[in-house]
């Protein structure tokens, strides 16, 4: 990560805002998409639109911020090396999207750049907990990712899903991720203090936003694959 990169991020976000504010593009779409959602995603019944407005607008400013968090995070135990890859990735995102994102303006138009942003830093994540027993970072976004993954459509989500998997499994080194000695230090250390100190680096999307998932039927959620 640079931090100009991330400034760029940043600047493009606050140039989408500017965009919404004047087209409201992005209220257009939710409203669109609003009746096709799967009805164990719980909204506020009397403001769906905007509190799902504010829900995806917190998912897309939230990129640079997991970056910029992880990158201090990884940098602070020696081990930025294994994560360096991965987080320029999620910032090229932005700046060269894959071929099959549709090009739209505003807001509207880093949604598929977000989520492909959030989903692969929690496929890294499940991918270090699987092969070394503990997460490379504390967040945890799969709850707010399977939320987008239905609002941006089932078909598509699952192309951007598949363009991660690529990513990750062209990069990431199996055998040797988890055998270099900062590594294991660095594992170990957030094994036994439980993220004590990490855990305020990462904001959480969840906390304090009325969109849950209500699983209380027997009904399958939305999926990320």
């Amino acid at each position: 990560m640079t931090e100009s990169r991330i400034l760029l991020i940043r600047k493009s976000i606050a140039e989408a805002q500017r965009i919404e504010s004047e087209q409201h593009g992005l209220d257009a779409y939710l409203q669109a998409r609003l009746p096709g959602l799967h009805h164990s995603i719980a909204l506020p019944r009397d403001n769906a639109v905007p509190a799902l407005r504010l829900f995806v607008t917190r998912y897309i400013e939230q990129v640079p911020d997991f970056i910029e968090a992880l990158t201090d995070l990884t940098e602070s135990a020696g081990v930025y090396n294994y994560a360096k890859r991965f987080l320029t990735i999620a910032e090229d995102y932005f700046f060269q999207p894959p071929e099959l994102v549709e090009a739209n303006e505003g807001m509207r138009a880093l949604i598929d750049e977000a989520y492909l942003a959030h989903r692969l830093i929690e496929e890294l994540n499940d991918r270090v907990i699987m092969t070394c027993g503990v997460p490379l970072s504390p967040m945890d976004m799969t709850l707010a990712n399977i939320i987008v993954h239905d609002i941006i459509g089932e078909e598509f989500a699952n192309q951007l899903d598949l363009a991660v998997h690529y990513s990750i499994e062209a990069l990431f080194e199996t055998e040797n991720f988890c055998k270099a000695a900062d590594f294991e230090r660095y594992l170990k250390q957030h094994h036994k203090n439980g993220w004590k100190f990490a855990i305020d680096k990462w904001p959480c999307l969840a906390r304090d936003l009325k969109i849950t998932l209500d699983l209380d039927d027997n009904a399958p959620p939305p999926n990320v694959h």
